[in-house]
């Protein structure tokens, strides 16, 4: 399996707004400098995110992308599901995560041994990936001794 930037940025850009901001809205331009992604990329990988109900957006000066949801609610399965057409380690190997038919059909089906351990390994990593959540990583990232980032909008006054 290999994962396409779709998912890998968006992976990454979903946990820097979890990380850095929680629920305040970001603007883009922040994600996009702190992860070193193309600001026109990312709102192309956003529209998926927000279809998904992952992300929600608000216009304005003080507007953004914020998480929809708690970042414990949302797992690392559900984000490469809404960036990634298909999760499959191979073609052959079950069907899509929207339940279509198969790209190909196998010329070996129902006779190939390999093909059920390519379902266990897919079954695994969907197992693995849906037991890390945006929360976990951001605990991950804070054992890491990773600095968080105050938005520059804010302002203090004494």
């Amino acid at each position: 399996m290999r994962l396409s930037t779709k998912s890998r940025y968006g992976l990454r850009a979903l946990f820097d707004i979890a990380y850095n901001c929680g629920s305040t809205p970001t603007q883009i331009q922040d994600i996009s400098r702190r992860q070193q992604i193309s600001p026109r990329y990312l709102e192309q990988i956003f529209q998926n995110l927000k279809r998904a109900g992952i992300l929600k957006s608000k216009r304005g000066p003080q507007g953004g992308y914020a998480l929809a949801r708690d970042p414990g609610e949302i797992t690392v399965l559900e984000i490469l599901n809404a960036t990634e057409q298909d999760v499959l380690l191979v073609e052959c190997a079950g069907t899509t995560p929207k339940k279509r038919k198969r790209k190909t059909e196998c010329p070996f089906e129902g006779q190939c041994v390999t093909q059920s351990v390519w379902e266990e390994a897919s079954t695994l990593l969907n197992t693995l990936f849906k037991g890390i959540t945006l929360q976990t990583l951001c605990q991950r990232g804070h054992d890491m001794g990773m600095k968080k980032e105050q938005d520059p909008r804010v302002m203090y006054y004494i």
